[in-house]
């Protein structure tokens, strides 16, 4: 069994991550992409799986762990093995804005006007991949609110210890929740 975490770019995986972590489930990441302003606590990746589908190798290594991959990739994954799926979900306009917010900070281009139009693009995409999540015989999948975890902490761990099979520390996962970062609300 793998647990994988996704959802679309800034949408709260990495919260998710430092929450299994803190639960006591061991997480696989690289440390390739450092902490920043936008994510003080790191991002949490693991940069082999940018290359899925032409990379599995690394699933091995990602038995009994936590692993993140964006949502983009998630449909890369490979149908012989089982998931268990933490889907996270957040406000569209707030994934905008923080998406918009990190690029101009990292100097990359960026144009408001675009918005409407990625917003439908991100919409369609979720409905696609939730349809085809459904469809796996081989995925568990559980959607979390990133909106709720910062308001209802110890109740979106509870929900995800269940999920997983009990045994997390809740209260440790309760405790990286810090609602000074949410900083994009809408």
């Amino acid at each position: 069994m793998i647990v994988v975490v996704t959802g679309l770019p800034r949408s709260g995986t990495s919260l998710m991550m430092q929450m299994l972590e803190a639960g006591g489930v061991e997480v696989l990441t690289d440390g390739v992409r450092k902490p920043d302003e936008d994510n003080p606590r790191g991002y949490y990746e693991f940069e082999r799986v940018k290359r899925l589908p032409e990379d599995t190798g690394w699933l091995d290594e990602a038995e009994g762990k936590v692993v993140k991959v964006v949502s983009m990739l998630l449909d890369k994954l490979p149908g012989d093995r089982r998931y268990k799926v933490i889907f996270m979900k957040r406000k569209l306009e707030e994934v905008l804005v923080s998406q918009a917010k990190m690029l101009r900070r990292l100097g990359k281009p960026y144009r408001p006007e675009d918005d409407r139009k990625l917003m439908e693009v991100f919409r369609k995409h979720l409905r696609e991949l939730e349809s085809w999540v459904a469809r796996q015989k081989n995925m568990d999948v559980i959607y979390v609110s990133y909106n709720e975890i910062i308001e209802e902490p110890r109740v979106n761990a509870e929900r995800i210890n269940r999920f997983l099979g009990g045994g997390l520390d809740i209260d440790k996962m309760v405790s990286v929740v810090d609602k000074q970062l949410y900083r994009e609300r809408r």
